[in-house]
């Protein structure tokens, strides 16, 4: 059952990495979740104010033996997946993982879009509260580095029906599109540089309440500064790591008022 206010929203984060306990020391003292295992052992949710926002686990043989590195991935809330991934098919997507059921827990689906950037579809068997974006410790911003920023934009607004709601120039790297969906901004995407992730890639942003303390942190626990911090456009720090198994993450901190 899908509350259909949130549809189009990301409700769930998961990080597939090649050391689930490493990664459960950095993200507990960088970002200060907690953690609970979940029912059958091999997965770990982390736990925000808010409650669970996502979980962990060891990145599977079959995506090492592809080749796929340890990275960070989304869910979007949807109506139904299958009409969702079928939706996608027609729109040049490539479905990853065929629709499936989590018992108890809903139906999802993994694609990658036609830029080759990959996403999960997700409709709750039981909803789960939404989270608060501002809360340290919850993502609050969704960021897609693409080939083609109006190829992807026309992609998502057409499969979920997000809706641009403004852009920044960013002077040689192009503009960056927000977009958002009910009113609320999710994220922005743009066409990514020669500096940028080499194939197309999301990001996640985490809410910080003391960024330097919080980079300090990670530098501590073995992540690489790949940018910042700085200040980025309406006042807010950001900072681009990759955390000690190499998976790309960032931190955001809210103007200060």
């Amino acid at each position: 059952m899908t509350d259909s206010s949130k549809v189009g929203q990301f409700v769930w984060y998961e990080l597939m990495t090649t050391d689930p306990k490493g990664a459960i020391a950095f993200y507990t003292d960088v970002v200060g979740w907690k953690t609970q295992p979940w029912e059958n052992g091999d997965y770990t949710m982390w736990i925000g104010s808010d409650g669970a926002l996502g979980g962990v686990s060891a990145l599977p043989e079959r995506m090492k033996k592809a080749g796929t590195p340890a990275h960070w991935t989304s869910n979007v809330l949807v109506a139904d997946v299958d009409a969702t991934v079928a939706k996608a098919r027609k729109l040049d997507a490539k479905i990853l993982v065929e629709p499936s059921d989590i018992p108890k827990v809903g139906r999802f689906a993994v694609l990658a879009d036609p830029q080759g950037a990959t996403i999960s579809v997700f409709a709750w068997a039981t909803p789960m509260p939404a989270q608060d974006t501002s809360k340290p410790g919850a993502f609050c911003w969704n960021e897609l580095a693409t080939t083609d920023r109006d190829g992807a934009f026309h992609f998502y607004s057409t499969l979920f029906g997000w809706q641009k709601s403004r852009e920044f120039d960013m002077g040689p790297m192009g503009k960056y599109l927000i977009y958002g969906v009910g009113g609320k901004d999710l994220g922005g995407m743009f066409t990514k540089g020669k500096d940028g992730p080499p194939v197309p890639a999301w990001v996640y942003y985490i809410e910080i309440a003391g960024l330097d303390a919080a980079v300090a942190r990670a530098k501590a626990k073995g992540a690489k500064v790949l940018n910042g911090p700085m200040e980025v456009p309406g006042g807010a720090r950001v900072a681009h790591l990759a955390d000690p198994q190499g998976v790309a993450i960032a931190l955001h901190e809210s103007k200060k008022t």
